[in-house]
Parts: structure tokens; sequence; C-alpha cells
């Protein structure tokens, strides 16, 4: 009997350890379950208030026949930098304009920089419908009610005669913080030059080779189109630059972002018409794919002033040829150039 007594005396504290312990890893998932939920439940709401309706007929493009498939079909995706840090409203413009392509069967990348003062026929702006600068279209759109984005995607559309399937628009705020989530972007900078930091004024001085920007200097970076410098190392090409380097960058992770820094950049930063799945299997498809290679394609033309403004023209062979390269990696059919550049007076 008082064998038996000391036994179960010794057992009690092994038992209690056990509780102990099995008490702590339900309390630690219970833990990690609820931050799951929270961070999921805060990642949709940000989602949600991001998510554009362009209400096109059959959510697709009037210029496609069919719908695409990301995992089958190359697709398009216009990327619009906002510039509305200086009125402070939502009415902006859209100051920095990409187009890239996507083909799953050669995990190619195509980057298209459209020029923002390109020289273009603006349709469906009411009563400021007419020939203006290509970044116009964004505010008109906007205060006409039309839709800034979709007055915009579909003057791009026109502009280079191919289908726009989505997009992704950032404000400059929005743009800083994906820079500083991705830990900043290296880029082999060509020329020595400077910009103001649109935030605290103060000078930024970039000088030639290897560079690591964080989120304001990228802006910076990008942004620069008036010193004398821009002439021989052009915002476009900077941007078009910048980008491949973000792509890189995004490759050498498992992931572009944790969820809470995805949920703390979208909402008022960031509109698509993309879905969590479709942003899920464009990263799957691309951002960890071995093979991938990107490529950038430049539209070439000249600054002219008509009427006392400064335009962009573009040489409309080379933009036909652009169209017609752009018209062959989307897998469309041939059929006869024709744009929404005005290039005569």
């Amino acid at each position: 009997m008082e064998r038996t007594l000391r036994r179960s005396k010794k057992a009690k504290p092994k038992n209690k350890i056990i509780k102990i312990t099995l008490i702590v890893i339900v309390i630690l998932l219970l833990t990690i379950t609820s931050y799951g939920a929270y961070a999921f439940v805060k990642f949709k709401n940000a989602y949600d208030s991001s998510k554009v309706d362009l209400k096109r007929d059959g959510n697709k493009s009037e210029l496609r026949e069919e719908d695409v498939s990301f995992t089958k079909d190359p697709i398009s995706i216009l990327l619009l930098g906002i510039e509305n840090y200086s009125s402070k409203t939502k009415d902006g413009r859209a100051d920095t304009q990409m187009v890239i392509t996507l083909d799953p069967d050669t995990s190619e990348i195509n980057l298209i920089t459209v020029p923002r003062d390109a020289r273009v026929n603006i349709e469906n702006a009411g009563e400021y419908t007419g020939i203006h600068k290509m970044n116009a279209a964004y505010n008109y759109g906007s205060i006409t009610g039309y839709g800034a984005i979709k007055l915009q995607l579909e003057t791009v559309e026109k502009f280079l005669n191919i289908p726009i399937d989505n997009f992704i628009a950032v404000n400059f705020d929005g743009f800083r913080d994906i820079v500083d989530a991705l830990g900043g972007v290296t880029v082999d900078i060509k020329e020595d030059f400077w910009e103001d930091n649109i935030y605290d004024k103060k000078r930024i001085d970039f000088h030639k080779g290897e560079s690591h920007l964080n989120g304001e200097k990228a802006l910076a970076f990008v942004r620069m189109r008036y010193r004398p410098i821009n002439a021989s190392y052009s915002r476009e090409e900077r941007q078009r630059q910048f980008l491949t380097a973000t792509i890189d960058q995004a490759k050498s992770t498992n992931t572009i972002f944790k969820i809470g820094q995805i949920a703390d950049i979208l909402g008022e930063n960031v509109e698509t018409d993309l879905n969590p799945k479709e942003i899920y299997a464009l990263q799957k498809q691309y951002l960890n794919a071995k093979n991938i290679s990107t490529k950038t394609i430049e539209i070439k033309g000249e600054d002219q002033y008509i009427d006392k403004v400064s335009y962009f023209i573009p040489d409309m062979d080379g933009l036909e040829k652009v169209s017609m390269e752009l018209r062959k990696i989307l897998k469309l059919k041939e059929e006869k150039f024709k744009t929404n550049a005005a290039i005569e007076r």
C-alpha cells in the first residue's frame, strides 16, 4: 500500500507537466489561428477596397472575342502610376503607364512604356472629348463620371491597337511602400543625375553604378524628367529598367510580400481588377518560374510643341511595328493597323 502511494506521488508531476505542455500547445495554436484569421480578414477588407469593376461586357476587353485564361493564354496588364499627391484628391493623372504582356508558354514578360505626353484623340470624355496628352484620360474619366481607369485603359488600347486584359493602379505612396516591402530594389544607374524627394523636398543624388534604392529614392528615380540628363537617359528607359529590376527582386523571394504588408499597402494606395486567385496564379506562373525572361519594347518618337503645348509624337511606322509585335505575342489575328495617335495639327 505504501509503495503504491509513493508511485502515484511520483507520477503526478509528470502528468502535470504533460497537461501544462498540452495547454501551452493549445494556446499557441489558438493564438496562431486567431492571428491567421485576423490577418486574412484584414487582407480581405483591404483587397475589397482596392477592387475596381470596370463594368466591361463579359468582364473582358471589347477587343477580345473570348475570355482569356491566366494559365493558358498570353495576357496584357496595364500598370498605372497615379499622381495625386499634389492635389490630395482622386482626380490625379496617370503619371506612369506601362503595358506588360505575359506568356505562360514561354514564361516571357514584355515591358512597354506608353509615353504619358503622347498626343492622342481621347474618346468618351464628354465635353473634353478631343486631342489631349495621353495621361489626361485618367483625369477626364474621373471628372465626367465615365471612370478614370476605364477611360485611361481604353485610350491605351486604342493607341496600341491591342486588348488590355487587366490593370493595376498604384499611387505614389503605394509605390514607395511596395518597394520598401520588397526590401528595396537594386538598379544599375547609367548616368549621374538628381531629383527632389516629393516627401521632404530634399535633393536625392543618383550616381552611375549599382545602387540599392528604397521606396522614396526609387520614386524619384522613375519620375525625373526635367533634368537635362533626361535627353540621354530618359524617364521611359529608367522606368523599364526599374521594373525589370523589381521583377528580378520579386523572383528572388518565395513570396512578394507578407500578408500583413499587403494589407497595409492595399486600400487607398492600390486599385486593381485582378482577384486574389488571379494574383496567386500570376505569382506561381511567373515569379516562381526558373526560366522566366524579360524583354523591353520601345515606342520611338520625338517631342514637339503644337499650339504652345509639348507633346510626344510617335513615329507612326515604329508604332505600327510595336502594335504588330504585341498582337503576335498575344496571339491575335492580323488586321489593318489603327490608332488614336494624333500626329497632325
